[in-house]
């Protein structure tokens, strides 16, 4: 009993949601409502997710005995605000559910590195990089019409960053919260705590929707998400076979992606807190926080409603500076990796800005289009290489 009500473990799975919804709540409230749900399907969207990445991280880290972190994927939910535009609700669930069989596919088959190596990563971050240079930009916009809330937490993502540099995101939400209540900038609060009434969406399937929405959620989802949560797992001494994984988050997105689960990942950034060595001496014990978070993460999302609420009372402005500015550091990561192998650079730089336009063609979204078209450039650059050389 004392192992398992560990005040280092409870905390450490404490923050460790703190973190990620602090972090990126605002994004996918935004890819709700860019998808046109109302409040009450954006909170089960919430709903859903909390379920997820608790159940599915609680179940692999006991099963394991090692601190798996499931988290939505957060550059996935940034490509809806974009890529939903103009879909229809059911149509937008039929893609998510496409994404995800696509994952449970790779993990049944144990394809994941395999499919990794088809897409080089240099041009997934460069698409991953168009995707959220306008949530960076977006904060900068925010400034000039509220100077004074988006200038004090860009100052103290800032300062954060130097000092704090793990709490950098929460410290800046509180003081946009604080700046926003002295400025009287907040609307009517909800009830704190209103339980969340999950909402069921038909699936319908187009064309436009799966090659404009679920192909690039999928590849966003593998590469920016699931790659990096490996890594993490291995960094931290921690071997866990990635198949069963890759199946558990694909069967957990078929199951509650008609209640607005969009795609379950590997967490990365919110699973390194679970295997901190301050969590725990000894390294095996450590899924036990893994499993506080996963239990608190089905706590928040039950009452996602609440949380919606809280989102809807803040000014736009406050919701779009911690969007962008909690992707920052993302961005910069990305656009480095994009930019970091020359011979495809005019490949990656043709992909970030295609995907940037934020252009439609054929009813289909600029991920699609950016993707496509560096993998083109790159396989014609390399074309005339070779036959340059031979």
């Amino acid at each position: 009993m004392q192992r398992i009500l560990s005040p280092a473990h409870i905390t450490a799975g404490f923050v460790s949601v703190l973190v990620g919804y602090t972090s990126a709540a605002a994004i996918v409230l935004k890819a709700a409502e860019a998808g046109g749900a109302d409040s009450a399907q954006a909170a089960s969207w919430l709903w859903a997710l909390g379920m997820g990445m608790g159940g599915l991280g609680i179940l692999l880290s006991v099963r394991y005995r090692v601190p798996v972190g499931i988290a939505w994927s957060t550059p996935g939910a940034a490509l809806l605000v974009t890529a939903l535009s103009g879909v229809p609700m059911d149509q937008a669930v039929g893609a998510f559910l496409a994404c995800a069989a696509l994952i449970a596919l790779v993990g049944a088959l144990g394809w994941f590195g395999r499919l990794m190596a088809l897409v080089p990563q240099t041009l997934a971050a460069a698409m991953l990089a168009g995707v959220l240079v306008r949530f960076g930009l977006d904060v900068f916009v925010a400034l000039e019409s509220r100077p004074a809330l988006v200038g004090g937490m860009v100052a103290t993502y800032v300062l954060g960053k130097a000092a704090l540099p793990r709490y950098a995101v929460p410290l800046t939400l509180l003081v946009g919260v604080v700046l926003a209540v002295g400025l009287g900038l907040v609307g009517p609060l909800p009830p704190l705590l209103r339980p969340t009434v999950p909402v069921f969406v038909m699936p319908a399937w187009s064309l436009s929707a799966l090659v404009g929405v679920a192909l690039p959620l999928f590849v966003v989802t593998m590469a920016s998400q699931n790659v990096p949560g490996v890594a993490v797992l291995r960094a931290h001494g921690y071997e866990v076979p990635t198949s069963p994984v890759m199946l558990g988050t694909g069967l957990t997105g078929l199951l509650l992606a008609p209640f607005g689960g969009f795609a379950f990942n590997l967490a990365a950034i919110t699973a390194a807190i679970c295997m901190a060595p301050s969590v725990d001496p000894d390294p095996s014990r450590r899924w036990m926080a893994a499993v506080w978070c996963g239990l608190f993460h089905i706590l928040v999302g039950s009452f996602g409603a609440s949380v919606v609420g809280l989102f809807g009372a803040l000014p736009g402005e406050l919701v779009s500076a911690i969007a962008g500015l909690a992707l920052l550091t993302t961005i910069g990561a990305s656009l480095r990796m994009a930019l970091d192998d020359t011979d495809s650079l005019d490949a990656a730089v043709m992909t970030f800005a295609v995907t940037a336009s934020g252009l439609t063609f054929l009813s289909i979204g600029s991920a699609f289009w950016g993707l496509a078209l560096g993998l083109a450039v790159q396989a014609l650059s390399r074309w005339l290489r070779g036959g340059k050389r031979a």
